[in-house]
């Protein structure tokens, strides 16, 4: 029974990213809005709804220190499944396609563009888990770095917002629900803000719908199977809930909008960096905190870190971004899951 809520959960996400990746560059296109801005902040925080809940109704609404930790693992569990998993999972639809695309794995992206999100994701999670080396009684410290992830965020949005859109007629697929806008029901002819807004709203619905049964066919398997909450909330949860992210970079990469397909990632990767962490930070502050217990967990965010050094500062360097290289994240991400499955295991670390 679990495994065919898997299945269907899996379809159901895997329409809902079609449906998104094509209706939020319609949205983006209405708004006049830069590539940069559709993929590191429309698709970004869209698709970031489903892993944010999770953490929100643990630790809101979920009584408990146990509660609060699955929250906090969640929270943790998002960066560095994007920085990793997600980064192999893009790297190898790159080179797939590579063999009928002109620039083979070279992805066609805009370095400044990338590069800006990363900027703002170190400065963001290291200002995050930097204030988890405190002592856990001090609530302030947090609730002040809380308020900089805050502006820090909005400035970053800003800032996107701010660009300009590319001149010229955009290449965009026709609308999926063009047929709905009763004055121009076939493409070429633009659909309505509202025909475009409908079908984003229903392509959310349907992914936030579809991760939820998702994580839910997952966490009974995990039970079934003996396997523990910090497992769940590290690992197994953030696979299930980072499934849109991976999807609609996928479905990008196939197009050739390599900007749209790393944004959605990158841009995600902000996200969970200052909003999330800031649920923890004034909510739970004495759960986000360095202990023996909690070590393991807080690790995740110094793979993130190192794993996103290692992709993205070559491209620094040389102002180009291969998909091979986004394969070292598949590489860390199982370094990380045998330090989990050891610590399970009973080894010392």
């Amino acid at each position: 029974m679990e495994a065919l809520v898997l299945l269907v959960a899996f379809v159901v996400i895997l329409a809902g990213a079609e449906l998104f990746t094509n209706g939020i560059e319609w949205f983006g296109h209405k708004l006049e809005l830069a590539e940069g801005a559709v993929g590191s902040v429309l698709a970004a925080v869209g698709t970031a709804l489903p892993e944010t809940m999770i953490p929100l109704i643990a630790i809101l609404f979920s009584a408990g220190h146990a509660a609060s930790d699955v929250g906090v693992g969640a929270i943790l569990g998002a960066p560095f499944m994007l920085a990793t998993l997600a980064m192999f999972v893009t790297g190898a639809a790159v080179l797939v396609a590579g063999r009928s695309r002109p620039t083979g794995d070279v992805m066609v992206v805009d370095p400044p563009v990338i590069a800006h999100d990363m900027r703002w994701f170190v400065v963001s999670y290291g200002l995050a888990v930097g204030v988890a080396f405190l002592p856990a009684e001090l609530s302030w410290p947090r609730l002040a770095v809380a308020a900089v992830l805050v502006g820090l965020y909005g400035y970053y949005v800003l800032e996107h917002l701010r660009a300009e859109a590319a001149h010229g007629e955009p290449d965009l697929a026709p609308l999926r629900m063009h047929r709905l806008d009763r004055r121009a029901p076939a493409h070429p002819a633009p659909p309505r803000l509202r025909i475009v807004s409908f079908q984003v709203l229903v392509a959310l619905g349907l992914i936030i719908v579809g991760a939820y049964a998702f994580v839910g066919a997952v966490s009974g398997l995990a039970t079934e199977l003996g396997l523990s909450e910090v497992l769940l909330a590290l690992v197994i949860a953030p696979i299930a809930t980072e499934l849109p992210e991976k999807f609609n970079s996928i479905i990008w990469v196939r197009q050739g909008k390599d900007t749209l397909a790393m944004g959605n990632i990158t841009g995600a990767m902000v996200f969970q960096s200052a909003i999330p962490t800031v649920i923890a930070l004034v909510f739970a502050p004495d759960r986000w905190a360095v202990t023996p217990d909690s070590l393991i967990a807080f690790g995740s965010a110094g793979i993130a870190l190192l794993s996103s050094a290692a992709i993205f500062l070559p491209m620094a360097r040389s102002g180009r971004l291969q998909g091979r290289r986004l394969l070292i994240g598949g590489v860390f991400y199982l370094v990380y899951l045998g330090l989990v499955v050891g610590r399970l295991a009973g080894i010392s670390i």
